[in-house]
């Protein structure tokens, strides 16, 4: 049985990550990767260990994308 497969998703999973850059914030991250500006939130989500804010990223931070 592989891990794609697997019942819980196991290891894999379709996390992409994105490094922020100059100008970024989480709505134009949305916009990029789900064409929807307002889903922000599930990036700031899956990112809350290294975020406190959505409104405060910085430059050089990798992000998971899920």
């Amino acid at each position: 049985m592989s891990d794609k497969t697997s019942p819980q998703g196991a290891s894999w999973d379709a996390t992409q990550w994105h490094v922020v850059e100059k100008g970024d914030t989480l709505t134009k991250i949305a916009r990029k990767f789900y064409g929807d500006a307002s889903l922000y939130m599930q990036i700031f989500e899956a990112n809350r260990d290294q975020l406190n804010d959505p409104d405060r990223i910085k430059i050089g931070q990798k992000l998971r994308i899920p």
